[in-house]
């Protein structure tokens, strides 16, 4: 568990500084670094990302790994889609209603068959590519912006495993089901308009 906490956060970190300083040059319109902080500025994408973390986490053995690996693969694939110009509809509610559904699976507990627990974030990661794609700005290299929104999402996604681990523990696991609360709530907020 220690080694685990360590080497989550010393990836963070040294993602930061590695980002910050190689690219200092390009701008943040540019390339990796666009694309790596796109997910971490916008809050919708972050709870959501967390959410996969959190529920990966709370389910177990092969969800923790296989719920975090799936979502940037579709997510790519999703990104692919804006980019290409294909469109597809209500993107920005997908992305609000995936944490008031990622998150409600949290606090609730929710345990299906694992498939179903793929499909539910594979439908999910699709809107979010979609908007990453979407939103890659014309100066950045879509190559190095995709790198980039897929390992700050791998980096959300640890991040809410590190916190899922609580789960270990019974009042972990309230700690976590009420993150999945509060990440369900802050979707909410995204629908209506209030966040």
């Amino acid at each position: 568990m220690k080694n685990f906490t360590f080497l989550t956060f010393a990836t963070i970190f040294l993602t930061f500084a590695g980002a910050a300083s190689a690219h200092e040059s390009a701008g943040i319109a540019g390339g990796f670094v666009s694309g790596f902080l796109h997910p971490i500025f916008g809050w919708d994408h972050v709870v959501a990302m967390v959410a996969v973390g959190l529920w990966g986490a709370f389910l177990g053995r092969p969800a923790i790994w296989l719920l975090p690996v799936v979502f940037p693969l579709v997510m790519a694939l999703g990104g692919v889609l804006g980019v290409m110009g294909v469109p597809i509809p209500a993107v920005e509610t997908g992305i609000a209603a995936s944490a008031v559904v990622l998150g409600a699976m949290v606090a609730i507990a929710a345990r299906p068959p694992i498939w179903i627990a793929a499909v539910i974030v594979s439908v999910f990661a699709i809107f979010h590519g979609h908007a990453h794609g979407t939103e890659l700005p014309n100066a950045a290299n879509p190559l190095a912006y995709s790198i980039g929104f897929v390992t700050s999402t791998g980096l959300l996604h640890l991040s809410g495993i590190a916190f899922g681990l609580l789960v270990r523990w019974p009042a972990g696991k309230i700690a976590v089901r009420t993150a999945g609360g509060a990440i369900a709530m802050a979707g909410v907020g995204f629908l209506t308009g209030v966040v």
